[in-house]
């Protein structure tokens, strides 16, 4: 019974982040609102984390399962990826290398700020 309690209360939230995509006028994708919502009843404490816990480790659990019809479908869509193939693979490469680079200087700038508090 605690683990359809945990799967309602995540239902739920992801029902109103889903009304909430439907009927505000904002491009920001339903999952977004989702996390955004049960960030704030977490943080609040309007939900406690042993209400959602057990069931969301699940979830991520079985995360990879979920991507298999959407990598099947690119399999059967072949012809319409190869003509926008190189410059998604050019913008996939350069904006991981920004990534990895802006992440690196960041871990050392705060690395650095840290040592000098410590000090």
């Amino acid at each position: 019974m605690k683990y359809v309690f945990q799967f309602g209360v995540i239902l739920a939230i992801t029902f109103i982040a889903e009304m909430f995509y439907r009927y505000l006028p904002l491009p920001v994708p339903a999952s977004i609102y989702g996390l955004v919502i049960m960030l704030f009843l977490l943080v609040t404490g309007i939900i406690r984390l042993d209400w959602v816990k057990e069931s969301a480790r699940y979830l991520i659990l079985i995360m990879p399962l979920m991507f298999i019809p959407a990598g099947a479908k690119l399999v059967t869509m072949g012809d319409m990826i190869l003509p926008v193939l190189f410059p998604v693979l050019i913008t996939v490469f350069v904006t991981t290398i920004i990534v990895m680079v802006i992440s690196g200087r960041v871990t050392q700038f705060i690395i650095k700020k840290e040592s000098k508090n410590d000090k």
